[in-house]
């Protein structure tokens, strides 16, 4: 078979491939079971494999790229319009395909096992703070139905469920006092847990030279630079930085129409973790940009006397998504400018 392109959707247990020559006619239609797929490939002639960015994707590209095959990865949200009939597995692979075939669309990076460890590392971090931000309000809910108020906030509720336990005159039934002895062990277990991966992520970002190098830019710290290369990694798929930038959500949306042209507000697009952790970093340095003087600092002085320091905030957001482009992709630290 003359196979140019070979569409892939994937899925936990069952994999359905479409194969198109170089005509976009199909010339392939199979379905594999997980374990017969890598089989397959080996014995298949180096191709293009297309695959939808997903869950698990990232795993089978690498392993697909060891074998010989050139492997692009699709955004989802520019597949779905090429997709014909009822949805189905096949319908969908042969989406994949089609859509591989235009190079207008841009093809998503794969990421390595050291970026998928540093982002996991992330996650897990990020979900442990949400279970602890919900232990808490629920706490202090269900404390509102006994008549005990406690302030907003995880420390002031760290701080008072000591002292109600250990007061017999509060009113608190003794079935209620053992459940929040127990809800207190585990704030204390998830206050553990957070402390430990921050550390980890601390760690691995002062041994790491490339997440090394990224904390020399203003606003990043070892959390942000360590999550910025795990999504961004080393920013070559990205010809400019304004292109790192748009993936991440932090440039505006346009809605231009003949000559006129419509800027509205920043996209959104793209990681929404790491869009916000950006944002706090420009907030930080926005806050103290009146005690400096270096080049950045006088243009962000200058940016909040015009449009506020919210929108300066987004602004220098979006500059230091570029600066890290820049920073990764010529293996530079940032230098600070005083120049005039």
């Amino acid at each position: 078979m003359n196979i140019s392109v070979i569409g892939m959707d994937i899925a936990k247990h069952v994999f359905h491939l479409i194969g198109l020559d170089k005509n976009g006619k199909p010339v392939l239609k199979k379905k594999l079971r997980r374990k017969q797929l890598l089989a397959y490939f080996a014995n298949l002639s180096p191709c293009k494999v297309s695959l939808e960015s997903c869950a698990t994707s990232h795993y089978w590209a690498r392993e697909l790229t060891k074998l010989g095959h050139q492997v692009t990865l699709l955004p989802a949200q520019h597949v779905k319009p090429y997709v014909r009939g009822n949805k189905n597995d096949y319908n969908d692979a042969l989406a994949i395909a089609e859509a591989s075939r235009f190079a207008n669309i841009r093809p998503v990076a794969i990421k390595t096992v050291e970026q998928q460890s540093i982002q996991a590392l992330h996650r897990l971090r990020r979900s442990a703070i949400g279970d602890r931000t919900a232990l808490c309000n629920q706490v202090r809910g269900l404390l509102c139905e006994f008549g005990i108020i406690i302030n907003k906030g995880i420390s002031s509720v760290r701080k008072a469920l000591p002292s109600l336990l250990e007061d017999a005159e509060n009113g608190l039934h003794y079935l209620y006092r053992e459940a929040l002895d127990l809800k207190y062990t585990q704030l204390t277990q998830l206050d553990e847990l957070i402390d430990k991966l921050t550390c980890m992520i601390q760690e691995d970002a002062k041994q790491h030279k490339e997440i090394k190098r990224l904390q020399s830019i203003p606003g990043f710290g070892p959390i942000v630079a360590s999550t910025y290369y795990s999504i961004i990694g080393n920013g070559r798929h990205f010809a400019h930085g304004r292109d790192a930038s748009a993936s991440l959500g932090l440039v505006p949306k346009q809605h231009s129409s003949g000559d006129k042209n419509v800027l509205l507000g920043i996209s959104k697009r793209g990681d929404k973790y790491l869009r916000s952790l950006l944002i706090h970093g420009a907030r930080s340095v926005v806050k103290h940009a009146h005690k400096k003087e270096d080049a950045l600092n006088r243009w962000v002085q200058r940016l909040i006397e015009r449009r506020g320091k919210n929108k300066a905030t987004v602004a220098l957001a979006n500059k230091l998504a570029r600066i890290a482009w820049a920073v990764t992709t010529r293996g530079q630290a940032y230098q600070v400018n005083y120049g005039h």
